[in-house]
């Protein structure tokens, strides 16, 4: 594999550099929050007293017992964009524990959302991560892989995509899945209202870990899972007037928004390629073949990841 992750790694590695170094040296439009601690960007949802952070400030962590998970979220709304974390993940016996870290509109009932869902393990076995994208308050569109590495002794990238043409869940520079914005999936692709910024530990053991057979073992509690260097490069929404345009109009925008230049627009050759081995190995399950469950396909199903 290090030949493979070498290989891997310069196209998309140098696409992420430009917009990463950009932004440290311009921070109008996008946080990069490597050089800063977790105030600066975040705030606490719940249980203030479940959260933790070095003393440096770089790195939090998020507690799960019996008695409360926790949460949070970020200041700032954006509209599209490329934003990115790294995390570690609860280690051991962690059956029934979930780890979210995703985006949201965080509205009611037409709520937009892009997840990243950790599910948690008995020792020894693979760590699930389960995707999913809601648009306009519907769901359902799950898939799941087995994480191809132990997410539980280093830091791993976790990065999301988004601009006008698709969005692309990243795993460190692997792309393992794309929603395209096309004519046919225009009323299915989140890209009319801002997203925040969302982490979460709680218990999921009715549904996480084999279907809910596994459940948490509250002896191995506390469960904790810790984060660094969150990276928010996009366009800050302020309200509905908020338009991707004028923010990608502002002054050195070629440079900070590379996420939406053409060559972000589509993933690229050594993408597909790494793109095609993920979902070959390590895809689990895909709602666009739950025939049971959706005897008609879903719209987005019938769309390929690139023309």
């Amino acid at each position: 594999m290090g030949k493979t992750w070498r290989a891997m790694g310069m196209s998309f590695l140098v696409l992420v550099l430009i917009g990463l170094i950009a932004c440290v040296s311009c921070q109008s439009d996008g946080d990069d929050s490597s050089a800063k601690v977790f105030d600066d960007n975040f705030q606490i949802m719940w249980a203030q007293d479940h959260f933790r952070t070095s003393e440096n400030g770089q790195v939090w962590h998020l507690v799960l017992d019996e008695k409360s998970g926790s949460g949070f979220k970020s200041k700032n709304r954006y509209r599209f964009g490329w934003f990115s974390m790294k995390l570690k993940l609860v280690p051991g016996d962690s059956a029934g524990v979930v780890t979210a870290y995703y985006m949201s509109s965080d509205t009611d009932m037409n709520r937009d959302e892009l997840d990243f869902e950790f599910l948690g393990n008995r020792s020894g076995q693979p760590y699930g991560l389960q995707t999913n994208i809601y648009s306009n308050g519907v769901g359902g569109r799950e898939q799941r892989h087995i994480l191809w590495f132990d997410p539980t002794t280093e830091f791993h990238t976790y990065s999301i995509l988004w601009n006008a043409h698709q969005i692309v869940f990243f795993v460190d520079q692997v792309p393992l899945r794309v929603h395209r914005h096309t004519k046919a999936t225009r009323d299915v692709f989140p890209r009319k209202q801002g997203m925040y910024m969302f982490s979460s530990i709680w218990n999921g053991d009715n549904w996480a870990t084999r279907g809910g057979l596994e459940k948490t073992n509250w002896e191995a509690a506390p469960f904790v899972s810790s984060y660094k260097k969150f990276h928010g490069l996009g366009c800050k929404w302020e309200d509905e007037n908020t338009t991707q345009s004028s923010c990608a109009h502002s002054n050195n925008a070629s440079a900070r928004h590379w996420w939406d230049k053409p060559v972000a627009w589509t993933l690229t050759k050594k993408q597909r390629e790494y793109y095609r081995w993920v979902n070959s190995k390590y895809l689990t399950y895909d709602y666009c073949h739950d025939q049971p469950r959706y005897p008609n396909k879903p719209v987005e199903c019938s769309v390929a990841p690139w023309d």
